[in-house]
């Protein structure tokens, strides 16, 4: 009997918390309006050539680096006005609107100086908010500088992506400017890929080609580094002496030593490029005639397969 008695007194006391989600919204939209009223502001931050007042309190509850700048015994935490260096006024306007509105705009012409922003500031959904815009934007007019950018940061989503867009149109590609700007890190990484949408391996060569020659006293050196990312197991005897025998090659008597050793030694990659594994599946299905060679049959086996996601 006594232990029933605990139950229902302890059932009685029992508590339950409750959130106020219009409370967490009303607060958020009075400091606001604090911020637009210019109430109770008790420092500048000076960007630029421009001013911007703020809540020391606001931005130590939205950014690490802001809480540290004041509570950790900065000279900045005593001063009035504080110099922030290396930032954009517009930026650091986007970056203030959203601590204290909770709404962020990106596009992509302030895309990556509003990442760099956040980066610098460790306002974490800002970063990763840009990241994934990034990701969500590649194509063909930006997709090398977005790779380069998420190079520079280390942002893996954003290079995964640039490198999908490459992989599948490498043919075109390697024909652009673009391309011809890639780093050798850049290019190797490119043509390692099982990926790359090409039916002829002599395709991946051919494109190493044009990018030394468009910088050649600044790149033949490199072309040792880069001879074994071309699969010379997918080259016919005849085309592989045509490259030994290039201008390039010949040229350069470390990269004539490791064609030689590369196939010396068969140390090729074994799996056909994705283009190729395409071609081959069709070609293998219009032998033993199992499908139809109509349009609608070839599309079934010329869509890619899936490639990683992010």
């Amino acid at each position: 009997m006594a232990a029933t008695e605990t139950e229902r007194n302890d059932s009685t006391i029992r508590t339950r918390s409750y959130q106020n989600e219009s409370y967490l919204h009303g607060f958020l939209g009075a400091v606001g309006d604090l911020q637009k009223e210019r109430a109770f502001q008790d420092v500048v931050f000076e960007v630029g050539n421009q001013q911007f007042p703020c809540h020391r309190l606001v931005l130590s509850a939205a950014s690490p680096y802001f809480r540290a700048m004041f509570t950790s015994g900065m000279v900045e935490s005593r001063q009035k006005t504080v110099v922030l260096q290396g930032l954009d006024a517009g930026i650091f306007k986007e970056i203030l609107s959203y601590i204290y509105s909770g709404t962020l705009h990106v596009s992509l012409d302030k895309v990556q100086p509003l990442y760099q922003a956040a980066d610098l500031l460790q306002l974490d959904y800002v970063r990763d908010t840009c990241s994934s815009y990034m990701a969500m934007n590649v194509e063909r007019a930006n997709c090398v500088d977005l790779y380069n950018f998420a190079d520079a940061f280390c942002i893996d989503i954003v290079i995964r992506k640039c490198l999908q867009w490459i992989d599948r149109n490498f043919a075109e590609f390697s024909f652009s400017d673009d391309f011809f700007s890639l780093s050798v890190h850049q290019l190797t990484e490119i043509i390692s890929h099982d990926e790359l949408n090409v039916t002829e391996e002599i395709t991946v060569w051919e494109a190493v080609v044009r990018w030394v020659q468009h910088s050649r006293e600044g790149r033949l050196h490199h072309l040792p580094n880069i001879l074994p990312y071309i699969r010379f197991n997918r080259l016919t005897s005849d085309l592989t002496k045509a490259i030994s025998e290039h201008p390039l090659v010949r040229e350069d008597p470390e990269s004539c030593d490791v064609i030689r050793n590369l196939i010396r030694k068969r140390k090729f990659n074994p799996v056909p490029r994705l283009g190729i594994t395409m071609e081959m599946v069709l070609l293998s299905n219009v032998d033993v005639g199992k499908e139809s060679t109509s349009a609608v049959g070839m599309t079934n086996y010329l869509i890619p397969r899936p490639l990683p996601g992010p």
